[in-house]
């Protein structure tokens, strides 16, 4: 076991050269200058609508536990990577600053101020890795899985890809994935984390360590009643079908299949389950999912959707395209001074923000965005921003269990909000417009 896997802190989860600009800031006095972080996207991913804001639950679940322990400290002196003094900083940090953001399941759209951090510059430079890995990420999968949620419509749709990324990613993607508008995950970590719904019954090994099939599924109904739902296509569909049908009845719960065409399979089985009387057997569909798989289902006959490679890679969007940039600095006398990239490419705006949904009737027409705050007749909207950590106390209430129950709710409200557009698969512009408003 890793060093990093037995200590509880977070605060290695980061990159070198925070580290050593605090270290140069310590020594031009600038450290402690007051100081505004700003994490937003430029653009979204080709072909998105909208993005899912996910991860703020859990960077603020390991701001909890970002101290610098005796073994990380002991390596920083070892290694070289930082002098004395800096080690002396560190050994003592603790976030005293303020947070602001999108609420997490919340929409947003191309310079959406998703998270502010106002602190020192030390401070707050420091929470940069940790803030945009949780975020890329997780935000990245929560709009992977808003749009096979939406494609999916009424049919529930159950996260299963644990085993096609790491062990740590696979709790986040489970999370973010429920957040997007997924019922359930195979993966028990995030249940027990997040108090998530868990799925599972068996797979294709558990049909292959029986001397027939008819042994296996007898066995795994003895074992977890007629409610269970069967693997039809270890070898062939329809005699595992009559099998399934002959062993449980018509009070079977449901069945899967996991490979072929799953249009015509999907068909045929419901035919079959009609025609044993199972009428009310429900069939699960896997095998390499993603939206556009699971629209082209829409007309089947097919009762859910289990999702995996494609939810926790983004479905071609692995990261959200997120960047976390110095806005804007303060001087002695508290005075705000706006400061922004201008690199070719890469720009950035500058200075503190306030943002709104605009809306016409009920539905989202413009994400309008105040630098430093929005006109009195800009509009009737909603505020988006929310206080994450005021002061350096969290809010725990956007973490643990009741944080993603909060998320899935401003999910599906800020989603019903927005014009039917948004639910497109087709290549397009965001649903709505980033409108920035200058005082």
């Amino acid at each position: 076991m890793s060093d990093l896997t037995r200590t509880g802190s977070t605060a290695f989860f980061t990159d070198q050269y925070e580290l050593t600009m605090v270290q140069a800031a310590l020594e031009s006095g600038a450290a402690h200058r007051r100081s505004l972080f700003e994490v937003f996207g430029r653009r979204l991913p080709p072909g998105r609508r909208y993005g899912v804001v996910a991860g703020t639950g859990r960077i603020l679940e390991m701001l909890r536990d970002f101290r610098f322990d005796d073994a990380q400290l002991s390596f920083l002196s070892r290694e070289g990577i930082v002098d004395s003094a800096t080690i002396d900083w560190l050994a003592d940090y603790r976030f005293t600053g303020t947070i602001r953001g999108y609420a997490e399941g919340e929409i947003y759209f191309p310079g959406s101020p998703l998270l502010t951090i106002e602190a020192t510059f030390a401070e707050g430079v420091i929470l940069e890795t940790l803030t945009l890995s949780a975020m890329n990420y997780d935000c990245a999968v929560a709009s992977a899985a808003s749009r096979m949620a939406q494609a999916a419509g009424d049919r529930p749709c159950a996260e299963m890809g644990s085993r096609r990324t790491n062990e740590r990613a696979a709790v986040a993607a489970a999370r973010a994935a429920v957040i997007g508008g997924f019922s359930s995950t195979s993966n028990l970590a995030a249940g027990l984390s997040y108090g998530l719904p868990t799925i599972g019954t068996s797979a294709h090994s558990f049909t292959l360590l029986h001397d027939s099939e008819r042994e296996a599924f007898a066995a795994q109904l003895r074992s977890l009643g007629t409610d269970t739902t069967l693997l039809l296509d270890t070898y062939d569909v329809e005699q595992a079908l009559a099998t399934a049908i002959d062993l449980a009845g018509g009070s079977l719960g449901g069945v899967r299949i996991d490979s072929g065409d799953l249009v015509e399979q999907a068909s045929e089985v419901r035919a079959g389950l009609d025609r044993l009387g199972a009428h009310d057997t429900k069939i699960t569909v896997t095998s390499d999912l993603d939206e556009y798989a699971i629209a082209a289902l829409a007309a089947s006959p097919v009762d859910g959707y289990g999702v995996g490679t494609r939810v926790v890679t983004g479905s071609g969007a692995p990261a959200a395209g997120l960047v976390y940039k110095l806005v804007a600095r303060a001087d002695e006398s508290g005075t705000w001074t706006s400061v922004a990239k201008s690199s070719q490419g890469k720009p950035s705006r500058g200075g503190h923000k306030s943002a709104m949904r605009l809306v016409d009737g009920a539905i989202a027409v413009e994400e309008a965005v105040g630098v430093p705050r929005l006109p009195s007749d800009v509009g009737d909207g909603r505020p988006l921003t929310v206080d994450l950590v005021v002061d350096g106390e969290i809010d725990e209430s956007f973490t643990g269990a009741a944080g993603v129950k909060r998320a899935c709710a401003r999910h599906d409200e800020s989603l019903a909000e927005l014009p039917r557009s948004a639910r497109r698969l087709q290549d397009g512009e965001p649903a709505i417009p980033t409108v920035f408003y200058t005082d």
